[in-house]
């Protein structure tokens, strides 16, 4: 028997050790990561020393530039708030920024009294973002700042554009696009609240010049000032500085100003369409300004009225009808500032009270805008339909009443312009036979009669240290004898200078000096034909002498002058009727003589339809100068025609282009005018026998001997006639 005692064995192996492939635990305590871990701390010692030691050095520097930075920040800015509190002292009330010229305005009224050119520094009067239209203050900020009403009176955002688009441009950082809220862009506009010294700054021009310097001194300076002002005023007041300072082109500051020079309304009255034109003047306000190219105005308003869209100033809607109705000038606007009008007034009219004023003056004129168009309309149509494409010649035309008053100027060709050489009180040229008026004057005063008789043949004459002088008529021709009225119609040379020999060349100059002709006079014979210079205003206004019945006559435009502001002119006209020249029925006997050039003389393209008229050609050597003078009962004009570099006219008399012209702007000028005959003698003795002398004379009633020639000749000869 066994010795298990009898008991059943165990049915489960005894407790043993387990193989060691099935021992887990062990092999994870045995991980090859934490076999790994102990040979690379061994392996990096040194590498992680290293980058340990420069960490601590870089967290070190920056912990010092930390603390030298805040402390340096905290400094400037208590610096900039130190600064910007004191400028916050100095600044004024927001009233006296909002008109800061000093220059003056001048205004001109036209005879109606309606505006129609601006001089000057133009300022409209005040507007406030209450009282200005919504869309020219929507316009502004949309265009100008748009973050405007959020920022604290400069923007980070914004320099830092500036800055990196000048970059991208090749220019510098502050050249070019200059990233200034309008906060900022007023403060320039105040000059940092320095006031014009005239000690300091030879004269304004310099001043403002060193206003808009653009450096990184100045930039922070601007940028002090404009917090100053952020603290001092609200938005609505800074904007309202801005409007009233900004500069809107065609010498309009602020934009009430621009409104009523561009559009004639007030600025509260604007639309969408011309807000965002005006508002689109402000990044370049001279090259933009719709009067020196109305196409990039408008071009230009339509991406301010796109912007205006995008920030929510305008529905697309009101968009689609501001670009289908694009802001268009005014009448007076359209007229680019008055023309050569406006510039012969501001020349002619006191200094101190025209280019040099520091006042707003208000001049009314003599100018009448219908019969300005009138006589553009002329000449632009004559140019048009008779001259050759290309052409060069320039003409001028002058239209005054009777008393001197100018009603209408053309300078030139090119009529909407400003400052340009005005050929119709500039330009001195030779009249020609236009002259021939003044010699057949004086023969009427000393008693010839219109159909008293001269010889048309071969005429010489010696002068002293020129020799022999034979002058000629136009045709090469010689036509025997001939009355006074037919030479002067025909305008035959040769009975022209023989009637000023013979009442005496003295006399004719006399006459012509005192109906306004005041330019030097030529001393011999050729005196006759017109051999001395006159600008088209003397000469037109010698003629109005002729028309009011043989006075002289001193062209004038200025009626009235005064303060804005003021009742009370300072000055009235300056010129007008003068003293009398001729006596009035060689006056009358005179317009009788130059009614037959208009209707059988040289003169005939120029006889109007329904009226009287009368006139004289006027053609210079070589054809230089071509001219036509004349006059109805209610006006006279005047026309020149010519190249400035005194190329001679082809194929030019002043009875032709020049006629031509004259007659159109007469046409137009007497539309809806009642018919007035010529103030002409009517009842003239008929021609005498043929046996008569070569210059007969007639003598005049004793009542009519009284005239200043009359008086001159009793005073050098002693005698009576």
């Amino acid at each position: 028997m066994s010795n298990t005692g009898g008991r059943k064995p165990r049915l489960v192996a005894d407790k043993r050790t387990r193989p060691t492939k099935k021992k887990p635990a062990a092999k994870r305590r045995k991980t090859p990561a934490r076999k790994s871990r102990k040979p690379a701390r061994s392996r990096g010692g040194v590498s992680g020393a290293i980058i340990g030691f420069f960490s601590g050095v870089i967290r070190w520097v920056l912990r010092l530039l930390w603390g030298i930075g805040w402390r340096l920040t905290a400094i400037f800015a208590l610096i900039v708030a130190i600064a910007t509190a004191y400028i916050y002292t100095t600044l004024p009330d927001v009233s006296a920024f909002l008109d800061g010229r000093a220059r003056g305005s001048v205004t001109l009224l036209d005879r109606e009294g309606d505006v129609f050119a601006w001089r000057g520094d133009q300022f409209g009067g005040v507007v406030t973002t209450e009282t200005v239209s919504r869309h020219v203050r929507n316009a502004v900020v949309a265009t100008e700042d748009k973050r405007f009403y959020w920022h604290f009176g400069i923007s980070p955002r914004g320099v830092a554009g500036a800055v990196r688009i000048n970059l991208q441009e090749g220019r510098g950082p502050l050249s070019g696009h200059g990233g200034s809220t309008i906060t900022q862009q007023t403060a320039k506009l105040l000059c940092l609240g320095v006031e014009f010294d005239k000690d300091k700054w030879k004269n304004e021009r310099d001043y403002v010049r060193d206003c808009r310097r653009t450096t990184v001194w100045r930039k922070v300076k601007e940028a002090i000032f404009a917090l100053a002002m952020e603290v001092k005023y609200s938005k609505d007041e800074i904007l309202s500085i801005y409007m009233n300072r900004a500069y809107f082109g065609g010498g309009a500051y602020g934009v009430e100003a621009a409104a009523q020079r561009y559009f004639g309304k007030s600025a509260n009255a604007v639309n969408a369409a011309e807000g965002a034109m005006l508002a689109g003047l402000l990044t370049a306000p001279t090259r933009l300004a719709p009067t020196s190219n109305l196409k990039r105005s408008q071009d230009r308003a339509a991406t301010v009225l796109k912007l205006m869209n995008e920030q929510g100033y305008l529905t697309p809607k009101e968009v689609a009808i501001a670009r289908a109705a694009p802001a268009t000038l005014s009448d007076a606007a359209e007229a680019q500032a008055g023309g050569y009008f406006a510039d012969w007034i501001m020349d002619s009219g006191p200094e101190f009270f025209t280019r040099d004023t520091t006042e707003d003056v208000i001049i009314k004129t003599t100018l009448d805008q219908r019969i300005q168009r009138a006589a553009e309309e002329a000449m632009d149509y004559i140019f048009e339909n008779k001259v050759r494409d290309g052409s060069e010649a320039q003409a001028a035309i002058v239209v005054m009443s009777a008393d001197g008053a100018v009603r209408a100027m053309v300078g030139g060709r090119e009529t909407k312009v400003t400052g340009a050489f005005n050929r119709a009180t500039q330009a001195n040229r030779q009249t020609g036979s236009s002259f021939k008026p003044f010699v057949y004057a004086t023969a009427l005063e000393l008693g010839y009669g219109p159909f008293d008789t001269v010889m048309d043949e071969a005429y010489c004459q010696n002068i002293p240290g020129s020799g022999q002088w034979c002058p000629s008529n136009y045709d090469r021709k010689f036509h025997g004898r001939v009355t006074l009225t037919e030479a002067l119609a025909r305008s035959y040379n040769i009975p022209a200078v023989k009637i000023s020999e013979s009442v005496g060349r003295d006399l004719v100059r006399k006459v012509a000096s005192d109906f306004g002709i005041e330019s030097d006079l030529a001393d011999g014979p050729a005196l006759a034909l017109g051999a001395s210079e006159s600008t088209l205003l003397e000469m037109s206004g010698a003629f109005a002498g002729i028309l009011n019945g043989g006075s002289s006559v001193e062209p004038y435009g200025l009626v009235e002058l005064r303060l804005l502001g003021q009742d009370e002119p300072l000055m009235g006209a300056g010129g007008g009727i003068g003293e009398r020249v001729i006596n009035e029925e060689a006056a009358r006997e005179l317009m009788f003589m130059m009614n037959k050039v208009v209707t059988s003389g040289t003169g005939r393209r120029a006889k109007l339809d329904d009226r009287e008229a009368a006139g004289k050609t006027g053609t210079t050597q070589a054809a230089r100068d071509a001219w036509f003078l004349g006059f109805t009962a209610d006006y006279v004009a005047g026309v020149w025609m010519g190249y400035d570099d005194n190329t001679p006219l082809k194929g030019v008399t002043g009875g032709g282009l020049p006629a031509d012209i004259w007659r159109e702007t007469m046409v137009r000028v007497h539309e809806g005018l009642p018919v007035t005959p010529l103030p002409m003698a009517r009842d003239v003795t008929q021609p005498r026998p043929e046996s008569q002398p070569q210059v007969q004379q007639r003598p005049r009633p004793e009542q009519n001997r009284d005239g200043p020639i009359e008086n001159i000749l009793k005073q050098l000869l002693g005698v009576e006639r």
